[in-house]
């Protein structure tokens, strides 16, 4: 039987962690928070050799807001300009992506 695809499908690291956010993000409203999230999740799967599902669920949450991903980063760029979207709320951790 044929391959349904070129290239070989990979688990992301954080794959486990993330879906649940985005099921969380999809049944949220787009507040500043959840748009950096958005955010963060689309350009951490960018180009990711799998995740398909995650993909489409990202797509998903921007279509439900009514967003396309220059608008998406357009809006969080102003959100970060202003900054304080992920200060710490009184820990000293750092963001996976920092």
């Amino acid at each position: 039987m044929a391959e349904q695809h070129g290239s070989k499908e990979q688990q992301h690291p954080l794959y486990n962690r993330d879906f649940p956010l985005i099921n969380i993000l999809l049944a949220q409203e787009p507040t500043d928070h959840n748009l950096a999230e958005l955010a963060r999740l689309r350009i951490r799967y960018q180009g990711f050799p799998g995740a398909r599902d995650i993909k489409q669920a990202l797509d998903q949450v921007m279509q439900k807001w009514g967003l396309t991903e220059a608008e998406l980063f357009a809006k969080t760029q102003q959100i970060h300009d202003v900054g304080g979207i992920y200060k710490s709320r009184g820990k000293k951790e750092e963001q996976d992506w920092n």
